[in-house]
């Protein structure tokens, strides 16, 4: 059955508009207290569910946490609420507590005007696809308001940054300390602006911070994991070691090193992975997953297989193959051996980790391991697209594909977060990338229009 609300990560969109409205998050807030209900899970018995609320700093989570509080005392669940927390704060605290489920109010990399909602189980990771679709069954169900005996009540967690900054700090060798380094931090005005400088600087780093006063309706805006401008002239300014740059929910970065060069997230995951070459584990990487790095890893001797965009499909194919280690070029990061869900914060430490303990640049940890060209494109959706108009659009990169030959990929697909079309040309020429992307992207719309 085909998800109606639900995407690649949770339910997102407009606020205002359907279904980032206060009168859907009342019901889905309802749904979601009675299924994790009936789960019960991490020793609670079923029939009373403890749901724990985190969110990023969008001047919309103020309403939206509201509403989500009152479905849920209404079908019977206690909340937890956490205030301004990272996403995969939300996932580590889920767990800590022995909670039935966590809720991230955010939209991740997106601007102000948009919001949403995320889920993590009690395991602390994200929902599978078939409690999404029961959650989604109970929202067409009435709203059958429960005796005032029965409605949940709510409090407040105490201390839950520092609880998160605890265990993002247990995560970095006991054996390093980051004393000496002076490292920029571009919290992107989101969810990281507390927990993050605390982090590095009780491991030892003098910290300089950015993109850490949000009001609301900066959060993402020429700052952060994707506008990495402002903390690369920080960093030569400031002559750091190193910078770092969250997205505004924190479960994804980028880093810069002292030279102003940007490293993204298929490059960071190389470097965990190499230092990791010696337990025997494979990597997963997904569709957009740069070729130099899939033939970086096998030559190596690691293996490296693809799942669908997306850090819980990415997740899926860890689980499935036994494996610990895998992510995204966009910068989220899976290191199961430590967290349950991409960190941006503990993938950092991980990556930092590496190159103290080699006393390495990020430079020197990728020499050799140069990037394909990569183009991407968005094509913005005004009206649904047709499964007919789709096929005729993925016909189009087949095609290229096979015009352009075995040292260039080509992908085209839908976003699962926002209404893009999604093109994506890579291979070992620029001016062949470049020019077979804009071909694709006038086809994709004129085939749109």
């Amino acid at each position: 059955m085909a998800k109606k609300f639900f995407g690649t990560d949770g339910i997102r969109g407009v606020v205002g508009q359907d279904p980032i409205t206060p009168e859907f998050m009342v019901r889905l807030g309802f749904a979601a207290g009675k299924v994790f209900a009936a789960k019960g899970g991490s020793g609670k018995p079923e029939g009373k569910a403890t749901v724990l609320i985190g969110k990023d700093t969008r001047l919309s989570g103020y309403m939206l946490e509201s509403a989500l509080q009152s479905g849920l005392a209404a079908a019977g669940a206690d909340i937890l609420l956490a205030g301004p927390i990272p996403t995969p704060g939300v996932a580590y605290l889920t767990r800590a507590l022995r909670l039935n489920a966590g809720i991230v109010i955010s939209a991740s990399h997106n601007p102000y005007q948009d919001n949403g909602i995320k889920f993590f189980s009690s395991e602390g990771k994200k929902l599978p696809d078939a409690i999404e679709l029961e959650i989604e069954g109970f929202l067409d169900r009435s709203t059958d308001l429960p005796y005032s005996q029965d409605t949940g009540k709510a409090r407040r967690v105490t201390d839950a940054s520092g609880r998160y900054v605890e265990f993002c700090k247990q995560t970095f060798p006991d054996t390093l300390s980051l004393t000496g380094k002076k490292i920029v931090l571009d919290c992107a005005h989101g969810a990281t602006y507390q927990v993050a400088p605390s982090v590095f600087r009780e491991l030892g780093a003098e910290v300089v911070v950015i993109g850490a006063e949000p009001d609301g309706m900066n959060i993402n805006r020429d700052c952060g994991a994707l506008h990495p401008g402002a903390l690369i002239k920080t960093v030569l300014r400031e002559k750091a070691d190193f910078g770092v740059a969250f997205d505004g929910d924190g479960d994804r970065l980028m880093m810069i090193d002292s030279n102003g060069r940007l490293f993204d997230g298929d490059q960071l995951l190389y470097v965990i992975a190499r230092s990791k070459s010696h337990d025997g584990k494979g990597v997963v990487g997904t569709l957009m997953t740069n070729l130099a790095i899939e033939n970086a890893l096998n030559s190596l001797g690691i293996d490296f297989v693809r799942s669908a965009v997306g850090d819980r499909y990415v997740h899926e194919k860890l689980v499935e193959k036994q494996w610990v280690t895998g992510g995204e070029g966009s910068g989220h990061i899976l290191c199961l051996d430590k967290h349950t869900t991409g960190d941006g914060i503990v993938s950092a430490l991980q990556v930092l980790s590496v190159l103290c303990d080699k006393k390495q640049s990020l430079s020197q940890s990728l020499d050799g391991v140069e990037l394909y060209p990569q183009v991407l494109k968005n094509v913005r959706l005004e009206s649904s697209v047709s499964a007919e108009q789709f096929s005729r659009a993925k016909n189009l990169g087949e095609k290229a594909g096979e015009k352009l030959g075995e040292r260039y990929r080509v992908l085209i697909r839908q976003s699962g977060t926002e209404p893009l079309i999604r093109i994506m040309v890579e291979g070992e020429d620029l001016s062949k990338v470049t020019q077979a992307s804009a071909e694709l992207e006038a086809g994709v719309r004129s085939i749109l229009s």
